[in-house]
């Protein structure tokens, strides 16, 4: 059995940042972490993926980004390449290759069960991330047998898609990324969305990032919503990391060609059953835009550098005027279909009860429970919290949390 004051689960942003914190506080700790160092981003991305937000503003504790682009956005290499850059400048203590089996609590602290023995530690770190599984609904089984079926975690390329169309399920920043990089590949692409976020990737001369971040939205609290279980399940913004063009929206992909229909709700005798709702949640998107660019105007009138280009408003987001209903996926047009429904976490390796009846993990701003953190899950502790320029101030609170309890037990 080894033993360590914290053993912190997981090498990529989290794990990291959350390593660098605990050095500064001269805590010792060890990394575990079942692949490599940013494991996720080297086998579980699609090839073409950019980061959605800009160079300047991915900085994680005692790091940040130095290159000629800060305006541009990280390719899966470049993500990659800052991440191992950080693990060796900070000479976090990773053990790569351990993939952790169970957790559970034991003699007033914790034992973490590995595939190379078990240690024992007084503080454990969950930094496993948001995105290990893909929400696929139910229904998928009932697919014809014909369809190949994706996730965003197993599909690279549209190499890898059999002849014919696509049915992409989704309307989030994947979603509407991978709809249009199917149709450029081309594909028939119907793209099916619920809920969803429409954004201009930049407005009055800055990236929509720039503006979250100086109105205060990125750092918005958990304490400072009505609803916390709805803004974690928030969809991303309909954004392309890109600064050009404009909007990834659904305008964009019917502009490329592509058929938007409403949510698909079910599947039966090999058809698909598309909500009428397209409109609601289109009207709903684009309310939510202004609502947004509106708090950005009322902040640049008042506080906001001069000079700034005037405001403007863009065209609503167009709806067919008959939307696909019902799709017979027996009939030939579709040859697969790609689940862009989300992720989730993947935490049965914890064998305590600290989960809600759903499943999900129970928290207080990070803390499971005495000993027991978590961190890089989204709306952890602010709305940035599982953005890689947002885990800062959350690893920060959490290596302070455990250093407050080290030095009360040592009085």
């Amino acid at each position: 059995m080894l033993r360590i004051h914290t053993l912190v689960i997981g090498a990529g942003q989290a794990g990291l940042a959350m390593s660098h914190c605990l050095a500064q506080r001269a805590i010792p700790h060890v990394v575990l972490e079942r692949g490599e160092v940013a494991n996720s981003w080297k086998s579980e991305r699609w090839d073409s993926l950019r980061l959605l937000t800009p160079n300047w503003q991915n900085r994680l504790p005692g790091h940040g980004y130095d290159g000629p682009d800060p305006d541009g956005f990280m390719a899966m290499p470049d993500v990659i390449g800052f991440l191992e850059n950080y693990a060796s400048l900070s000479h976090a203590p990773v053990e790569t290759g351990v993939r952790v089996t169970a957790l559970t609590a034991e003699g007033g602290g914790y034992r973490v069960v590995t595939d190379k023995g078990s240690w024992q530690a007084e503080h454990v770190v969950v930094a496993t991330g948001a995105c290990n599984i893909a929400s696929v609904p139910g229904f998928a089984h009932a697919l014809p047998a014909h369809i190949t079926q994706f996730t965003p975690i197993d599909y690279k390329t549209p190499a890898q898609l059999p002849p014919g169309g696509v049915l992409v399920v989704g309307g989030s920043a994947t979603g509407v990324q991978l709809a249009a990089e199917l149709r450029r590949a081309g594909h028939d692409v119907i793209l099916s969305t619920g809920e969803h976020i429409r954004m201009p990737r930049h407005y009055r001369g800055r990236d929509i990032q720039w503006w979250m971040e100086v109105i205060g939205l990125n750092a918005t609290r958990i304490s400072e919503v009505d609803d916390m279980d709805r803004v974690r399940r928030l969809p991303s913004l309909q954004l392309a990391g890109r600064a050009d063009p404009q909007f990834a929206d659904l305008n964009a992909l019917q502009a490329l060609g592509i058929e938007i229909t409403g949510r698909l709700a079910t599947v039966q005798d090999g058809v698909a059953r598309f909500s009428g709702a397209l409109a609601n949640h289109c009207a709903l998107s684009d309310l939510k835009m202004n609502r947004l660019l509106d708090a950005v105007d009322a902040w640049a009138e008042t506080t906001g550098p001069a000079g700034l280009p005037a405001p403007v408003r863009f065209d609503p987001t167009r709806v067919p005027a008959m939307p696909c209903l019902s799709l017979d996926l027996r009939a030939g047009r579709i040859a697969t279909v790609l689940w862009a429904t989300g992720y989730r976490p993947d935490y049965r390796w914890i064998e305590m009860p600290v989960f809600d009846r759903k499943g999900r993990l129970l928290h207080d701003n990070g803390a499971v429970a005495p000993g027991l953190h978590v961190l890089g899950l989204p709306f952890l502790r602010r709305r940035n919290s599982a953005l890689i320029g947002g885990v800062s101030e959350d690893a920060g609170h959490i290596a302070d949390r455990i250093d407050r309890t080290r030095h009360t037990n040592a009085a």
